[in-house]
């Protein structure tokens, strides 16, 4: 599952950086690329950056290397006279990936867990608000699916007089900047069965949840890092497929191929019957193991059982209505397909640009840890441009890292363009990866 793989990914290198990094207030001129400049005097440049995957403890975070980088390139967004607007496009924070035995609150709440990731990650924090403080940029946040639960309130408090761009739906958010209606941020997980808001699983056993199954998953994905990648602990049962079986068990049974396939690529030194993982948030407050997250079968080829989200496979239609999805995706399909981050691409294009009541021509998404760009046409046959703004993460296999955006409006001038270039800033050099343009 490529869109949720790629938020467990490990760390493989530690990269020596600057220990006056964070200090940097200056321009960027340590650079070849000056990114933040639109040759003139306007404020007009909209940066967007996503998947920081900020966390509590350091000692297994996914963003612990890249930090000092994060921080100067904040500082060099601050001092750009032309940018006008930060975006940070959802998991910001991360209340997903910690290993599955730790208590993710240690005994107390939210509010605390939030307070412990800004002070794990001070720099970062103390340059978002400073920016914030000084006014002269706005800084706006939007909902990924990793702080999916984290609320407006938890958000304020560490980063005060933050424009927090929210859905009435709790953890999804799809932003147009000001003066640009054209143009939408959403992080993109809204479209993933694993990671879009669940508020009709469990809710007997944790009433108001609204965790999707990549929060499990991701849990045990942690664990596999902080054991080292061990030899698995334990086999997963075979499942085969209920030829008597209605369409619902057809859907779980392809549920149960895709846990297989994660199972596999993280193994835990753990017995799948041992309840490992602690919860405790989100109304949950029970253990649990990894045989009640995966489908299960008495005998060969009979009925398909589920523990925890029982029934998943048969509301995917409700959750699509409750998450604002504008064109809907069949069940089979969005479970085939969480592994995909093209899949998540092509919803951008799908939802948007192919949407006949979107009128949307530049869309940015997060969520895939792929930075990437294409210029699909809409159903008026207009060019429209396409971004997936990457991650921070220390470790993204086959992939750059330290990815943002930047967008500048076109003027009034009927020879002017809407740019869009996507940028890495790896080894603290600012690298152009694609660009293109348009005019709407």
């Amino acid at each position: 599952m490529k869109t949720i793989l790629r938020f467990l990914s490990v760390f493989y290198v530690m990269t020596f950086i600057s220990v006056f990094a964070s200090c940097d207030k200056s321009d960027p001129t340590d650079t070849e690329i000056n990114p933040f400049s639109n040759g003139g005097n306007e404020r007009n440049m909209i940066v967007i950056i996503s998947d920081l995957h900020l966390g509590a403890n350091l000692d297994y975070a996914e963003c612990k290397n890249n930090l000092p980088s994060l921080e100067k390139l904040l500082n060099q967004i601050k001092a750009a006279p032309n940018v006008k607007e930060l975006v940070i496009a959802g998991d910001l924070l991360d209340e997903w990936f910690v290993p599955a035995t730790t208590d993710t609150y240690l005994g107390k709440d939210q509010a605390d867990f939030v307070q412990r990731i800004a002070t794990a990650n001070k720099g970062v924090f103390d340059a978002i608000n400073s920016i914030i403080q000084e006014g002269d940029i706005l800084v706006t946040y939007v909902p990924g699916n990793h702080d999916l639960t984290i609320t407006a309130t938890n958000i304020e408090s560490i980063l005060p007089g933050i424009n927090q761009v929210r859905d009435e739906v709790l953890g999804l958010g799809t932003y147009s900047p000001v003066d640009y209606p054209k143009i939408a941020i959403e992080h993109g997980h809204r479209y993933n069965f694993f990671c879009a808001p669940d508020p009709f699983s469990n809710q007997d056993i944790a009433p108001g949840t609204i965790l999707p199954p990549g929060y499990f998953f991701t849990r045990i994905g942690a664990l596999y890092k902080v054991q080292n990648h061990p030899l698995p602990g334990d086999t997963l049962p075979i499942v085969t497929q209920n030829n008597g079986g209605d369409e619902s068990q057809d859907l779980l049974f392809r549920y149960w191929k895709m846990w297989k396939m994660t199972i596999h690529m993280f193994p835990i030194e753990n017995r799948f019957d041992e309840k490992i993982i602690h919860t405790n948030v989100n109304g949950f407050t029970g253990n649990y193991s990894v045989d009640d997250l995966v489908p299960s079968q008495s005998s060969p080829g009979g009925f398909i059982d589920l523990v925890l989200f029982n029934g998943i496979q048969n509301s995917w239609e409700e959750r699509q209505i409750h998450n604002n999805v504008a064109i809907h995706i069949e069940t089979s399909r969005a479970i085939d397909s969480v592994n995909s981050s093209k899949e998540t691409d092509y919803q951008a294009s799908l939802q948007y640009f192919m949407n006949q009541a979107s009128d949307k021509r530049i869309v940015v998404f997060g969520h895939t840890h792929t930075p990437r760009m294409d210029a699909p046409e809409n159903f008026n046959n207009q060019k429209c441009i396409y971004a997936n703004s990457g991650t921070w993460i220390d470790h993204n296999p086959d992939k750059t890292t330290m990815n943002f955006v930047v967008i500048t409006p076109q003027s009034t001038d009927a020879s002017s363009q809407t740019l869009v270039k996507l940028y890495n800033f790896q080894n603290d050099v600012v690298t152009k990866m694609e660009e293109d343009a348009l005019r709407y």
